[in-house]
């Protein structure tokens, strides 16, 4: 959500199990992916997806702990997290997709600080 709310980019978040299930019919020739491994029991699913999203073209950014990192990284971009206990693997994971919407906002010349059309508060009726 962050990224849609600072660069004006669509952008869905989807668990692992769940590319199969309409995500992939969307994906083309240099379509972004951005996929997030940090629970060892979803490795071999998430290197899975990402064989599947590159044989379509798409350009894939992987941010992973180091000894989830799969041997083979060519063609796409891999971030180290930070290690620490499971249970907290969430935060790094968060901070690190936070920084990626920061800086293609940036990028893209607009103020992250002031996203246009978005409220501080919202009152539900």
């Amino acid at each position: 959500m962050k990224l849609k709310e600072v660069s004006y980019i669509h952008s869905e978040a989807y668990a692992s199990g769940e590319l199969k299930h309409g995500p992939l019919a969307l994906i083309t020739e240099h379509t972004p992916v951005v996929a997030v491994a940090t629970q060892k029991q979803l490795l071999s699913k998430e290197v899975s997806n990402i064989r599947e999203v590159r044989s379509r073209g798409a350009d894939v950014v992987l941010f992973a702990k180091e000894q989830l990192m799969p041997e083979e990284e060519e063609g796409y971009l891999t971030f180290e997290l930070p290690d620490v206990r499971d249970e907290f693997m969430c935060l790094p994971a968060v901070a690190a997709l936070q920084l990626l919407a920061y800086y293609v906002s940036s990028d893209k010349g607009y103020d992250v600080d002031k996203p246009r059309n978005l409220a501080k508060v919202v009152t539900v009726e």
